[in-house]
C-alpha cells in the first residue's frame, strides 16, 4: 500500500499516474515515486499554511492536477534557492566540453523504434529492444532488415533512415543521444523517448565550426542552472521523506523527483 504519513494513495490513481511515465522501464515504480513526492509536498504545503485559506491537507481536494502544480510550484519558489552559475563556472564548463558548442553540425542518422503506446507491455517491449540492440552491436549490417521488420517509425520502410538534421530537429532525449560526442556506429544503449524506445545508429557526422564563449554562455548558464536545480529538487524530497512516514515506495531509488 502506497501512503505517506497515513494518506493513502489508491491503485486507480497509481495506475493513472502510470500513463505519464509509459516509457519509464518500471512505470509503475515511477508512478508511486511521483506521487508520493507530490503528497510530501502537498502535505508540506498545508504545514505553511500554503493551501488556499490555510485549509489543512485532509481538507483539501484540488480540482485538477494543474491546480497541484500551481501550489507544488509555489512551494519550491519558496523552499528551494538554485544559485546561478557564474561567469568563471561557464568558462570553466565551456573549456571542458568544447565539443558540445559548434554551429552548423549535422548528423546522418538512423534508427529503430519501439513505440509505448496505452497498454503496452512496457517490460517485454523493452526486453525486445534490448535483444535487438544486441543484435545490431554484433552485426551492424543488418540494421536496415530489422528496422523495415520491427520498427514503429514510417522511416522504418527506408531502412530507419531519418536523413541529415542539425540539434534541435528531434526530441531533446534523442538530441542528447547523439550530439556532443564524436563516436559513430550502432548506439551502445537503447535511448528512451516519449516514443519509446530507440535504438540509434549514428552514421556520419558532418562537423559545425565551434562557437565563442560569448555566443555558448546563455545555453551553458541554462544548462548548469538546470542541473543545479535537479541536485536542489532531490535533496529537498529526501529531506521531506526523511521526516515523513512513507510506505510502499523507496524514494532513495531515484536520484531526481519524479514530478510532472
Amino acid at each position: 500500500m502506497l501512503s505517506v504519513n497515513g494518506v493513502t494513495i489508491d491503485d486507480d490513481a497509481i495506475a493513472r499516474e502510470a500513463s505519464l511515465f509509459s516509457g519509464a522501464s518500471d512505470p509503475e515504480a515511477a508512478a508511486r515515486r511521483s506521487l508520493a513526492v507530490r503528497e510530501l509536498m502537498l502535505q508540506r504545503a498545508a504545514d505553511l499554511g500554503k493551501l488556499e485559506a490555510g485549509a489543512s491537507r485532509n481538507s483539501v481536494v484540488f480540482a485538477s492536477r494543474a491546480d497541484e502544480d500551481a501550489v507544488i510550484a509555489a512551494l519550491l519558489q519558496s523552499e528551494v534557492q538554485v544559485p546561478r552559475p557564474t561567469e568563471v563556472e561557464c568558462r570553466r564548463y565551456f573549456d571542458a566540453h568544447p565539443q558540445r558548442f559548434t554551429t552548423g553540425e549535422l548528423i546522418e542518422a538512423r534508427h529503430i523504434l519501439f513505440a509505448v503506446t496505452p497498454g503496452t507491455p512496457v517490460p517485454a517491449l523493452r526486453a525486445r529492444a534490448e535483444r535487438t540492440l544486441a543484435e545490431l552491436t554484433a552485426d551492424p549490417a543488418r540494421f536496415a532488415a530489422l528496422a523495415g521488420e520491427l520498427s514503429n517509425c514510417p522511416s522504418g520502410a527506408q531502412g530507419g533512415n531519418l536523413g541529415q538534421f542539425g540539434p534541435g530537429t528531434m526530441v531533446p532525449e534523442f538530441d542528447r543521444a547523439v550530439f556532443g560526442h564524436r563516436t559513430t556506429g550502432v548506439l551502445p544503449q537503447l535511448v528512451t523517448t516519449r516514443y519509446g524506445f530507440h535504438v540509434i545508429e549514428v552514421v556520419r557526422r558532418i562537423p559545425g565550426r565551434a562557437l565563442p564563449f560569448e555566443q555558448a554562455h546563455a545555453r551553458i548558464a541554462e544548462f548548469l542552472t538546470e542541473a543545479s536545480e535537479a541536485r536542489a529538487l532531490a535533496q529537498y524530497v529526501q529531506l521531506l521523506a526523511g521526516r515523513a512516514r512513507v510506505t510502499g515506495v523507496d524514494l532513495a531509488a531515484s536520484a531526481t523527483p519524479l514530478v510532472q
